[in-house]
């Protein structure tokens, strides 16, 4: 899937924030390799690439709404944004649904149901171990109770315990 225009989409709605775009772009890459490595049907992957690429959707109108971008505020905020933005890109209505429902959950690490959201979560932290400075304990601690994939794991290692 060509998932260019959702960049664009995303780059404009987070305009002035290199950081959240950064974010995302990693995210994607991660969750692209993931889903490839553990080899995902294409309409498995394309939920994941997409999910990956609007998982943080919420995180500007939590700092709007509650001056936070807490977990919890961005799981209640960003479903709706993102199944707009999706539904003007044409996305499938299936697609949205199970996008919706990743970003409203991608915080929620104890009520994993498939194989998308689990790479959705090792993919965000991958990005959020190197960005928040996680210590090797905390990355070690990680790796023991998120982590389940052969192909993030693998990239964990890679990138910070070997």
């Amino acid at each position: 899937m060509d998932q260019s225009a959702l960049v664009l989409k995303m780059s404009e709605y987070e305009a002035g924030c290199v950081e959240r775009v950064n974010h995302f772009l990693k995210a994607y890459a991660f969750a692209k390799t993931i889903g490839e490595g553990e080899g995902f049907s294409g309409s498995l992957q394309d939920i994941l690439e997409t999910a990956a690429l609007v998982h943080d959707i919420g995180i500007r109108p939590s700092l709007e709404k509650y001056k936070s971008a807490a977990g919890e505020y961005q799981e209640k905020e960003g479903p709706g944004i993102a199944k707009e933005m999706l539904q003007g890109l044409g996305y499938s209505k299936e697609l949205i649904e199970r996008v919706c429902f990743l970003v409203g959950h991608h915080h929620t690490y104890d009520k994993i149901d498939g194989a998308d959201y689990q790479a959705l979560v090792e993919a965000d932290f991958l990005v959020n171990i190197f960005e928040g400075n996680m210590e090797q304990s905390a990355v070690e601690k990680v790796k023991e109770t998120i982590f389940r994939t052969k192909t993030g794991t693998r990239l964990l290692e890679l990138l910070f315990l070997d």
